[in-house]
């Protein structure tokens, strides 16, 4: 074997030694923290599961209420005239509504007598 071909290959086999660690470490780091889809990426995935879990529940427990007063609704006559009453202002046949609202602006004070 010449003198020559054994530096070559000694320097081959050093280049391969520095240079192949460097690309896995490299390799390593982006697929850890680089790319699309790095470790930040999916713990942040991982809290918007907790927080949006937390709101599905929320609007179940909503959705849960509103099925309880709309059979509440159907079932009793009495609330459905409660709330004619109180939200739309509506009588009854024979009766007399009477309606007392202020004639002194709120925040002022009344006039002087």
């Amino acid at each position: 074997m010449a003198p020559g071909t054994n530096k070559r290959r000694s320097a081959r086999f050093q280049l391969k030694r520095s240079v192949v660690p460097m690309l896995l470490i490299a390799a390593g780091y982006y697929a850890v923290f680089g790319g699309g889809s790095s470790v930040w990426d999916l713990l942040e995935t991982r809290k918007n599961v907790v927080v949006e879990g937390t709101r599905l529940e929320e609007v179940r427990v909503k959705i849960d209420s509103l099925q309880v007063e709309l059979q509440r609704l159907k079932q009793d006559p009495t609330i459905i005239e409660r709330i004619a009453r109180e939200q739309y202002g509506m009588i009854r046949e024979g009766e007399v509504l009477y309606r007392f609202t202020s004639t002194i602006a709120e925040g002022t004070s009344p006039p002087a007598r």
